[in-house]
């Protein structure tokens, strides 16, 4: 296959912004790919998406791509654009933090204009709650420091305990299970 032009790596890039924003309005992966297909007798809004899914076959006059490789092309799209953004995260947890971030911040911003727009005291309140949701998921927040303590908050006594058992408590303390 030849390298693609300047052209089609623009449309191609497009094609994968398309796709993100498509993911973060919460559309499903088929109707993704249908609507980003290149044939037109599969594409959901009837036309030939340029460098959209199945190009290649389309030019040749052959045979569209069935729904499971377009909702393959779909998730390709996404997760490449998504690491295109953000290339230091490599895990699909990453990557859906990622699309939650993005989708925070488009609540933030129609919080942030009503409440400094209109002074709305609701609005304000909004908007503190989506920055501080998007705190945690970006884990911006310092940790919360945690002691342990014995009856009636005083010191908590050990008088044997095996490695085992202390590696339970210091992982207790730090926040994990026990």
């Amino acid at each position: 296959m030849a390298r693609p032009t300047k052209a089609q790596r623009a449309a191609i890039t497009q094609r994968r912004a398309d796709a993100v924003e498509l993911k973060l309005a919460g559309v499903d992966w088929l109707t993704i790919g249908r609507k980003l297909a290149a044939d037109p007798a599969i594409n959901s809004d009837g036309l030939a998406y340029p460098q959209g899914y199945g190009v290649e076959l389309y030019q040749k006059g052959k045979e569209p791509p069935d729904d499971a490789a377009l909702i393959r092309y779909a998730c390709k799209d996404v997760s490449q654009a998504l690491q295109e953004r953000h290339t230091e995260l490599d895990m699909s947890v990453d990557e859906l933090r990622i699309v939650h971030h993005l989708r925070l911040e488009r609540l933030f911003f129609v919080a942030f204009r009503r409440a400094v727009k209109d002074g709305d005291l609701p609005a304000i309140d909004r908007a503190l709650r989506v920055l501080e949701r998007d705190a945690r998921l970006m884990r911006l927040d310092s940790p919360v420091r945690t002691e342990l303590s014995g009856p009636d908050g005083g010191p908590l006594e050990v008088e044997s305990a095996t490695a085992a058992e202390l590696a339970k408590l210091i992982a207790f303390a730090d926040g994990g299970d026990a």
